[in-house]
């Protein structure tokens, strides 16, 4: 059993074919697909989609690119959608320091209120990081994230940040990336990583793996990011299959556990 603990099948690159891709996924041995909101439209989608789809969950949330777009109201939105049944995280959220397309400050302040409404719904965190590695790590300590925990998505940081990030409870998810040539330190990162910590992801429709790099991305591909971690750690694709599906039902969806 597979699960693609971060994908994005809301967006208009799935609006032709997304039956099909679910199917896919089915048919390749994914179990169960977290949904992942970016801003307040989207989550909304993410709530239809695991309305319409069993093996689909959804996150709430609104992503450092849209922090600028927040007003009054959204925060009342997505606690209502927060209650809805499969909505199991909230997500994605962070900071964004590479593309800077909400001003930092705004990022910063978002973050912080998004990790608090967070702790009032009681749900896991699925953290965006990009070039605010040490800025990422204070403000979950600063906010006390780790009585929620929750995971770095498509982790880009050093070890030391894995490791301050493992310190608070949270898991480092594993993307495509990983299977890139040149990921080097990633891979490193992995081998040294406790498989109990790790969570596998798609990121889709971004960031396909090899042998699909540069296409469309989808949760079937979720397979190849398994293949890799097993092989970097010498050990079978059913362990890593068996260990990150667990490790994902422990953080966000202990019902689901035997």
């Amino acid at each position: 059993m597979l699960i693609d603990s971060h994908a994005h099948l809301d967006l208009p690159e799935f609006d032709g074919d997304r039956d099909l891709v679910v199917q896919r996924a089915v048919e390749k041995g994914v179990k169960y697909i977290l949904n992942v909101g970016v801003n307040l439209e989207s989550s909304r989608k993410a709530t239809e989609l695991a309305d319409k789809y069993d093996i689909i969950f959804a996150s709430v949330g609104v992503h450092p690119h849209d922090a600028k777009a927040i007003e009054d109201g959204t925060y009342t939105a997505l606690k209502s959608l927060a209650k809805k049944r499969k909505v199991l995280a909230f997500g994605e959220i962070g900071l964004d320091f590479f593309r800077d397309l909400s001003a930092r400050e705004v990022q910063v302040k978002r973050f912080r209120e998004q990790i608090n409404l967070a702790g009032e719904l009681k749900l896991p965190l699925i953290i965006h990081d990009r070039d605010a590695h040490k800025e990422i790590v204070n403000i979950l300590r600063e906010e006390g994230a780790k009585n929620l925990g929750g995971v770095i998505h498509c982790f880009s940081g050093d070890y030391a940040m894995a490791k301050s990030c493992l310190d608070m409870g949270f898991s480092i998810s594993i993307p495509g990336t990983v299977t890139f040539p040149k990921a080097l330190q990633l891979q490193e990162i992995v081998k040294k990583l406790p498989l109990s910590s790790i969570l596998i992801e798609t990121d889709c429709p971004f960031l396909a793996p090899v042998p699909h790099r540069g296409k469309k991305n989808e949760p079937s591909f979720v397979r190849y990011v398994a293949e890799k971690i097993a092989f970097m750690k010498n050990t079978s694709f059913e362990n890593v299959a068996k260990a990150t599906s667990l490790n994902f039902k422990r953080l966000f969806a202990p019902f689901l556990l035997p």
